[in-house]
């Protein structure tokens, strides 16, 4: 079985995923969050901050880009190329408003027409491996059997299926029959995504549907970065090594980013993912969010190691 990690914007960029491909078990592959293409078709600095290969060195890197005009993904994917990149990851799932609004991520889905005539140009003008992270539709489920049937017509590296639909966002429970219909009729490898947040949560799933071919993972290892090492290993996470991969962040964080309160704006950001692994740990979810300095926020998180333990449940 492979293992992905999932895009998570604002969090998994380069500093993140080299913190964890260092002190816990690789991932197969890391999705970096999206690159939107600009009217003047360059790379935003953060962009090519992110996809630069030395920031990337010794991890299988799949750049994902969200557009809905052919030209542009096909200009940016060339770009990639050049680069060095082998596969570029289509994003038909992001629910947020505002790029379902603009026509893109799972707002795209509704489009049908347009997205066929969008993945037949691109598959005819990129010269790589190209694969699509999907929802099941924008707001019903049944329009999953169209996009399926769209899907089905090219030849995709893989298919990453989200079983939920836009008007879902994160909620709800993923719809796991619609799920089984796409593992079971899709040309190309299925990778299995949504709600995986302990190791029973993916031998589940990995039970219920054999032929996956990978399990993407994002929220669950943003609050558990030692999940992949218990589904894989059974290994229980380290109060150690969860420092030792948070000091790693912090470090970088302060020498890339100008300023103790974009460093802690940072730092806040991941522990929003990250504080529920502590049992019992929610006054320090709200001392840590008004902390204002760098000082005080050491000497509260030297205290949470020290004084909480993991909750088993989460684990």
């Amino acid at each position: 079985m492979k293992y992905y990690m999932a895009p998570m914007e604002g969090i998994t960029r380069y500093i993140y995923r080299n913190a964890y491909h260092k002190h816990f078990r690789a991932m197969d592959k890391y999705f970096t969050p999206f690159l939107s293409p600009s009217q003047n078709k360059t790379f935003k600095t953060r962009e090519m901050q992110d996809v630069l290969p030395e920031n990337n060195t010794d991890m299988f890197i799949v750049p994902q880009i969200l557009s809905n005009k052919a030209e542009d993904f096909i200009e940016m994917a060339k770009r990639l190329g050049q680069l060095g990149y082998q596969e570029v990851n289509l994003n038909l799932g992001c629910p947020s408003p505002t790029v379902v609004t603009k026509g893109k991520g799972s707002g795209f889905l509704e489009h049908t027409e347009a997205l066929d005539a969008f993945l037949e140009a691109v598959l005819d003008g990129v010269d790589m491996k190209i694969s699509i992270k999907t929802r099941i539709g924008k707001d019903d489920p049944e329009e999953f059997h169209e996009l399926m049937r769209i899907y089905n017509r090219y030849p995709l590296e893989e298919l990453i299926i989200h079983p939920r639909i836009q008007q879902d966002h994160y909620k709800n429970t993923p719809n796991l029959e619609m799920f089984g219909m796409g593992l079971g009729i899709s040309r190309s490898p299925v990778c299995y995504n949504g709600d995986i947040c302990t190791a029973s949560d993916c031998e589940r799933i990995l039970e219920q549907f054999s032929g996956i071919a990978a399990v993407m993972i994002g929220r669950g290892i943003l609050q558990n970065p030692g999940l992949l090492e218990s589904i894989a290993d059974n290994t229980v996470l380290s109060k150690s090594k969860l420092r030792a991969f948070h000091d790693m962040i912090y470090e970088e964080y302060q020498e890339i980013l100008f300023g103790e309160h974009v460093v802690l704006f940072k730092m806040k950001e991941l522990w929003f993912h990250m504080l529920p692994i502590f049992a019992d740990a929610e006054r320090y979810g709200k001392i840590i969010k008004k902390v204002q300095n760098l000082k005080d926020y050491e000497q509260i998180i030297d205290s949470l190691f020290v004084e909480k333990e993991f909750a088993k449940e989460r684990l």
